[in-house]
Order: C-alpha cells, then structure tokens, then sequence
C-alpha cells in the first residue's frame, strides 16, 4: 500500500459522506467491542453451567470490579492516546502521532506490572472490600490470580486497537478481535468440560485468547507500510506527550474507577439486603446490558476519528451532523436492550445460572434496571463526544455525575427504605438523573461552538 492511499484513509474523514463513514469506522468498531465482551460473557455462561455450584456465579460477580480496575489503567492510555493522535492527525503531524504511539506502549507495560503485582499481593483484602463472602471468595480468588496476568494483553491490544482504527484501518482491528474471541469461545469449554480445570480452565482460555489478539493488533505497527507505525526514537518517555495522553484518558479511566467503587458498595449493599444470590443477578444484569453498552461503545469509537479529525480542521458542521447521527443508533439499541430485559429476563437469566433461586432473583433485577436503560445511549456518546475534542474535564465530569452525584446518594436513600428493590432501584434512576446532565452540557456546548467559530466548514 502507498503513502498516498494511506493518507487518503485520513483525509476522507474531512470529506466523505458523514453515514457512510460512521458505518465504514463504527461498525467494526462494534463487533470488535462486542467481541471483547464475549470473553467475559463466554466465561460467565460456561462457568455457571460447568460447576454445580450456585456461589461460583457470586464468585465470578465479585471479580467484576477488580477487571474493571485493571481495564480503567488500560483505558487511560489506550483511550488518551487514540484521541490525541486522531487530533494531531488532522492536523498534519504525523511525528507528533509517532511519538504518542511509540509512549502508550512503554506506559502500558509500566502500568501494568505494576497493577498487577499490587493485586497479587492484596488479592483476598481487596475481594472482601468489593463484597466477597465466605462462600464466593474462592471461586473468585482462583479466577483473578490466573487471569490477572493476562489483562497486560487486553490493555495492549484495547491501545493499538483504538489507534488502528484511528489511523484508517477499522476492518483490520475488527478482525484481530475476532480470532480472540473466537478461540476463547472454542478454548473455554474444552477447558470446563473436556479438561475438568475449573474456574481456572476460563481465565487460562482467555489468556491465551488475550495472548493471540495482542501479537496480531501489535504486529501491524511494525510494518512500515501501516500509516503509522513505531520508528526508532519514539518510545523514549516524553513528560509532554504522557501528559497529553493521561490528560485525555482520564475520563474514561476515571468512569471504571468510580464505577469499581460503585460496584464495591453496590455488592455490600445486595449482600447486606439480598445475601450471594443478589449479587449473583449482577453478573447476569452486567453481562446482559454490557452487551448493548459494547455496541454503543463501537459507535463512539467509530465516531471518535471523525470527529477528533474534523474539530482540528474546524469543519464543524461535519462534527454536529456525525455526533447526532451517533446518537440515533445509539438510542435504537439500548432502546432494545431496555425492551428484551423487559420482556424477557427468565430466557436471559436461565443462560448464566441453573440455581432456581437465583433464577427469580435475577429476573427481579432485571425488570427493574432496566426500566430506563433505553436513555443510557445518549448519556455515553455525549460524554464520549467531549472526550473525542480533548476536553477531558467535562468528560470527566459527566463520566462521574451517574457513580459518584447520583448513585452514592441512591444507595443511602433507597436500599434502607425499600431493601433489595430499593438497591436495584437506584440503577433507572442514576441513569436518568446522569443523561439529563449530559443534555444540558452538551446543548451548551454546541451553542458555544456555533457561536465561536472562525474556520468555515467543509465537506459533503
């Protein structure tokens, strides 16, 4: 491939038809999301029929905030350095994006032993702050110490996903996506159910399924005919370009952080009112609605390289036009995650669990989380479109307002008055409270950029 047909892949981002390009960019981007969902769902689902006993799925529900933990670190890089160097791009400096790419790795190395040296040492603590009972902290203790490791991988790869499909390449990233998801798919089960390992069977399939992604995703930066690539230089720590990154990658970082701590007093709180069981039905609630949020996800990563490029060329109506589409689709598909948990929450919950009990705990969940989740795609792709502009202070604001300004409240409010529906209450209500929020800031937002504009805008 040329260098004239790579930089065409950037600038039909300033030109090209504003669907077309969402579709082109997004729709990998959402089987790719999607499929790093299914790792989890694949465990999840192969667990809970593989070991006849009812506290492995609280186990595994325990674990939730620990991988959240670990994803938050990797999102700071990986997220922070897809968005500056889309920005830059579309500003024409390119060895400015070399040197963004060649930084995000050493971080992401440093970063994560780090996490995961500290995890392996207040491993048990750590579980019992998050909710962990007697009966679930086994299960849950086995799975993270085998694929805790393993998260190293999944953080490079999320990285130099985001920014491959940045750089014009989303079929790409969308297929070294597929070959995890689909090894771990076959690797699980023979694991469980051929090899007879456990819990521990699930995380070592997905670890070598995390192993697999990453070399494909990281070996396409060493081919010089890649738009961008790594070249000889550029991994040297630059304070300024760390800084730009972690400036930007914290919002998102910081939503997985908050919403660990979150998941910590939420688990407390259903063991306190609803014992194991209850937070048994988070894992069916989380991987059910996670699903649609990965879809919504993909449309924001799509979105993000056109709107990053197309805000540093100022053509701003390009970036109004591409940021309501994004919400469209992104409403349509909560939209029917919200109907199916509706309408369906017995098909849902009989295909994580097999325990009665928890079985009508989880559909009692459902019913209730849902009630507004249909709203929550606007809130993510409004957040995500003040991320995709380098303002990271209000994406961090708004990425807060739903774990920290509205739910801690909730919990103290609702749980003591009304018990465990209380506790499940507090989901439809934050979600709602947050995407209001988000409607305010991002009407005046846009009002300010119409009213500052300096650069006409271009494109069809």
């Amino acid at each position: 491939m040329t260098t004239s047909s790579n930089a065409d892949r950037l600038k039909e981002l300033g030109s090209a038809k504003i669907w077309r390009l969402l579709l082109k960019y997004s729709l990998p981007a959402v089987v790719g999301t999607v499929v790093m969902s299914i790792y989890n769902i694949i465990d999840s689902i192969v667990i809970g029929h593989a070991i006849d006993d009812p506290n492995v799925v609280s186990g595994i529900a325990v674990t939730f905030p620990v991988m959240n933990l670990a994803t938050a670190l990797g999102m700071l890089i990986g997220a922070g350095s897809a968005t500056r160097i889309s920005i830059v791009m579309g500003q024409q400096n390119k060895n400015l994006a070399e040197r963004i790419l060649g930084n995000s790795v050493q971080l992401t190395v440093i970063v994560g032993i780090t996490y995961i040296t500290l995890f392996a040492i207040f491993l048990t603590p750590i579980l019992k702050v998050f909710g962990a009972s007697p009966n679930s902290l086994p299960y849950a203790r086995e799975f993270l110490i085998w694929v805790l490791p393993g998260m190293v991988l999944m953080n490079l790869t999320f990285s130099y996903n985001n920014v491959m499909r940045a750089t014009g390449y989303p079929g790409k990233a969308m297929y070294t996506n597929l070959i995890g998801a689909g090894l771990n798919a076959i690797l699980a089960p023979i694991f469980l159910f051929g090899f007879h390992w456990g819990i521990k069977g699930a995380a070592i399939a997905t670890d070598i399924s995390m192993l697999v992604t990453a070399f494909f995703v990281m070996s396409h930066f060493f081919q010089k005919k890649s738009e961008l690539h790594f070249v000889r230089g550029t991994f040297r720590l630059d304070w300024d370009v760390i800084k730009s990154i972690l400036y930007i990658g914290m919002a998102p970082f910081l939503i997985n952080v908050a919403g660990s701590g979150i998941n910590a007093i939420i688990n407390n709180s259903l063991l306190k009112y609803g014992g194991d069981n209850a937070i048994a039905s988070v894992v069916v609630f989380n991987r059910f609605v996670t699903i649609f949020v990965m879809i919504v996800m993909g449309i924001c990563q799509g979105m993000q390289p056109i709107l990053g490029y197309n805000y540093g060329s100022g053509k701003f109506d390009r970036l109004f036009r591409t940021l309501r589409l994004a919400i469209i689709c992104a409403l349509v598909f909560t939209t029917t995650g919200s109907l199916i948990g509706a309408f369906n929450p017995r098909i849902i919950a009989s295909l994580f669990m097999q325990d009665a009990a928890q079985i009508e705990c989880a559909i009692n969940c459902l019913r209730i989380t849902t009630l507004t989740f249909w709203i929550v795609g606007f809130q993510i792709v409004g957040t995500n479109f003040f991320q995709s502009l380098g303002m990271a202070g209000k994406a961090v604001f708004l990425s807060l307002t739903r774990q920290i300004l509205f739910m801690i409240p909730m919990l103290l409010i609702l749980p003591p008055r009304f018990g465990l529906d209380g506790v499940w209450s507090c989901f439809p209500v934050c979600d709602f409270a947050a995407s209001v929020v988000t409607a305010c800031m991002l009407m005046w937002q846009i009002r300010k950029i119409k009213n500052s504009r300096l650069t006409p805008t271009g494109g069809a």
